[in-house]
């Protein structure tokens, strides 16, 4: 099992993506962009292997959503291998008593995953 990615909620989308770039060498994909909901975000690459995704929703990034949680920290991502482990873990998580947020889904941008909350309330995605 590993860490697949970890995403950040952004202000000003664009100013995100340059300062992860210019500062630690991060390589972006296209822009996506979903514009039913409003939402857009890009996948930095890092040398190592590791991934960002800074998301951004117009009415996520007042400073008073900031309060409430909604810029910064957003889930953090497991990749566990394959559809099967992830609606294996799912079923597991609501067995075990986890509030389990969206069932296993495939996802717009093309995600096969599931979302549950850790312990404290923090977003987990468990995805391929």
């Amino acid at each position: 099992m590993k860490i697949e990615h970890i995403a950040i909620w952004c202000r000003d989308l664009e100013k995100m993506k340059h300062f992860y770039q210019h500062y630690f060498n991060a390589s972006s994909n296209d822009k996506y962009t979903n514009p039913k909901k409003g939402f857009s975000s890009y996948f930095l690459s890092f040398p190592e292997g590791t991934r960002i995704e800074l998301m951004h929703m117009a009415e996520r990034t007042t400073e008073a959503d900031s309060i409430e949680g909604l810029t910064g920290y957003a889930h953090l991502a497991f990749s566990v291998g394959s559809e099967a482990d992830v609606e294996r873990m799912s079923a597991q998580f609501v067995k075990d008593g986890f509030t389990v947020i969206d069932r296993p889904r495939r996802t717009g941008d093309g995600y096969y995953e599931c979302a549950i909350r850790d312990p404290e309330g923090n977003t987990l995605e468990i995805t391929v």
